[in-house]
């Protein structure tokens, strides 16, 4: 069987789409790399929208993103129930589409953060998270000013009753805390799925977590996940 083909798409500004293509390829899968201005996905099993400042975050993070000629491919990808992972300004990229609920703002310390930081897996029913279980911590970096995750209440409200949130900041342990949430984001949200779960958007970049000789290895999971699900779908 061939490997599942990932599509990584590169906007003007992206800066870690070669991070992700490498990962994909680490962990067995074939990365296929896809510009902004593509009409077509070709014919690739999963899309990632990568981390960076894409059209240089003019206006808001990840508004002008959203009107790029490939995320109308997106978009029928994911209406199709096939998996889309947006890291860090994708993940802006995924609400400001309205794939996903919510918006990303400054960090409630106005700084930039860059540190690992521990998640806390609340939903393995996407195809990000299926080799995990509830309640796993994994250990993967952020790098962000604008990663504060917010919402109305009634929105807040349905994405906690609907299950949709994937992660949370959290201490070692899995404890929740003010202590550990670095950016002040609502009910510590790192990443929340769409409906479906098909979409799923997280702040952190578990493309960065995959070698054991250059820092945490907590990405690993999160994409033989996918590739495992893909493969599962496949047969």
């Amino acid at each position: 069987m061939s490997a599942p083909r990932i599509a990584v798409v590169t906007f003007p500004g992206s800066n870690d789409d070669r991070d992700a293509l490498r990962a994909v390829r680490s962990l067995g899968g074939e990365g296929i790399p896809v510009w902004h201005r593509d009409a077509d996905l070709e014919g690739a099993d999963a899309v990632v929208l990568p981390g960076g400042f894409a059209y240089g975050d003019y206006l808001r993070t990840g508004a002008v993103a959203a009107f790029s000629p490939v995320m109308d491919a997106v978009r029928e990808h994911a209406a199709r129930g096939r998996p889309v992972l947006g890291i860090c300004n994708g993940f802006q990229i995924l609400c400001e589409s309205g794939l996903l609920p919510g918006a990303l703002i400054r960090n409630r310390g106005l700084a930039f953060i860059c540190r690992t930081v521990n998640l806390r897996v609340e939903n393995v029913r996407t195809p990000f998270t299926s080799a995990l279980e509830p309640g796993d911590v994994v250990d993967i970096p952020i790098k962000h000013g604008e990663g504060q995750f917010v919402a109305d209440p009634g929105t807040l409200r349905r994405i906690e009753g609907e299950g949709q949130v994937v992660f949370r900041y959290c201490g070692p342990a899995g404890e929740l805390g003010d202590e550990h949430n670095p950016n002040g984001a609502a009910n510590h949200i790192a990443g929340l799925a769409n409906e479906d779960g098909n979409v799923v958007g997280m702040m952190p970049h578990p493309e960065h977590a995959v070698d054991p000789d250059t820092g945490p290895t907590g990405g690993q999971p999160l994409f033989d996940s996918l590739l495992r699900s893909l493969v599962t779908a496949a047969s």
